[in-house]
């Protein structure tokens, strides 16, 4: 039995990150670029009027007013046809292109319109420039716009828009595949039989992939029966990873390390000093250039969900290239006296008495099996192994769920 900081560092060793994909931008948020990436275009591709008004001359306004001739009127979209000359103005709206000659554009709030194509303009201020983004002020072409390493955002697919990427090269977010074992499991829209009970590890851990940046593929139950076994566990290692919940005790009928040696896993570590998780596996098999991580979670939920949030939520993150894909820690004050007893490092679930203040009551948890009570949980407080009186205000470390 292993230290958690021998596993985290076991899991490095053995966690690489993926090669680059060419992606649809639209599909590649979260993700980090593996290439840099340049504009292929000034933008704007002209000096452009920052609002509706009127493209002048700024000197035709020193005294702050004139009366000016309208010459024309340009949209966006549009370009101008006519060069404003001293005595001139055209009408203009936002985004559209300044007419050669203007230098300036005044907002349509400071002008009055007249008869005969002219406009009374009352403005101070107006200096060269004024109202006007000039050409390749946001964009230059062949310019980078955004680094290789850069994790994508909403903000950043707008951009490789704005410079004709539909596409780019990208770390893709791992495939992680789960799989619940055990005959006493149902699916979550059955009611449980005698000896029954809903497979609540499946869709947990599926959402716990989705938010820590893989992409889940649900196998469902597999039965305590090596052929099932083996059937599953063989599609599962096509993916990225392969998270299997149950069946890696000590138990008659948990034959999942013995199914693993048959596919050409390779186990690395299994049991690790902890609670709850104690009896976690984890092992990586490399076959014809494919590589895939394997972790054996417990089949208890508190204990799964622990695991995940520990090991396999970090090689997501080293698969995807992120440097730190793991749940906030926090140094927290215990609001009142707690006694802990185990010999085990324990994660127990705590939720806040003052999030402001940082300080944290444990809940009253009934153990790795006690997943309803997890609900109220907003952080895992770290207990040391060995019999302890904890007392309010004592500092513990924390992990924020």
């Amino acid at each position: 039995m292993i230290s958690i900081t021998e596993a985290l560092q076991l899991i490095d060793q053995h966690a690489a990150q993926l090669p680059p994909q060419q992606v649809a931008a639209l599909t590649a948020i979260g993700c980090l670029l593996a290439e840099e990436v340049a504009s292929d275009v000034d933008s704007p591709p002209h000096d452009k009027a920052m609002m509706d008004g009127y493209a002048v001359v700024a000197a035709d306004l020193a005294s702050g007013v004139a009366e000016l001739e309208v010459i024309e009127e340009i949209t966006a979209g549009n370009m101008p046809t006519k060069a404003v000359a001293r005595s001139q103005a055209a009408r203009i709206m936002t985004g559209a292109p300044i007419p050669s000659g203007a230098d300036a554009v005044v907002m349509i709030e400071q002008t009055q319109p007249l008869e005969n194509n002219r406009v009374r303009i009352e403005a101070t201020g107006i200096a060269t420039g004024k109202n006007i983004m000039p050409k390749a002020s946001s964009l230059a072409c062949g310019v980078t716009v955004l680094p290789s390493g850069k994790r994508l955002r909403a903000l950043e697919v707008g951009v490789l828009a704005e410079v004709g990427r539909s596409e780019v090269s990208v770390v893709p977010r791992p495939r992680v595949a789960v799989l619940s074992t055990g005959d006493e499991l149902v699916d979550v829209t059955e009611k449980p039989g005698p000896g029954r009970i809903r497979n609540s590890n499946g869709p947990m851990l599926l959402a716990q992939i989705a938010a820590a940046g893989g992409v889940a593929e649900n196998l469902g139950i597999a039965r305590d029966v090596r052929e099932e076994l083996t059937e599953k566990i063989a599609c599962g290692l096509e993916a990225d990873i392969l998270v299997l919940s149950g069946g890696v005790s000590a138990g008659v009928l948990d034959l999942v390390p013995s199914v693993l040696a048959q596919q050409q896993v390779t186990q690395v570590f299994h049991k690790v000093h902890l609670k709850p998780g104690k009896p976690i596996w984890f092992g990586k098999r490399d076959v014809d250039g494919k590589t895939t991580l394997v972790f054996g979670l417990p089949g208890n939920p508190v204990g799964s969900l622990v695991c995940f949030e520990l090991f396999v939520r970090r090689a997501i993150g080293i698969l995807a290239g992120l440097t730190s894909n793991e749940l906030q820690s926090a140094e927290v004050t215990l609001a009142e006296t707690f006694t802990h007893r185990g010999d085990r490092p324990t994660m127990f679930p705590a939720r806040w008495a003052d999030a402001t203040q940082q300080t944290a009551l444990p809940l009253a948890w009934k153990g790795s099996a006690d997943l309803a009570a997890m609900a109220s949980a907003d952080l895992l407080l770290q207990f040391r192994a060995g019999d302890a009186e904890y007392r309010a205000g004592d500092r513990l470390a924390g992990l924020i769920l």
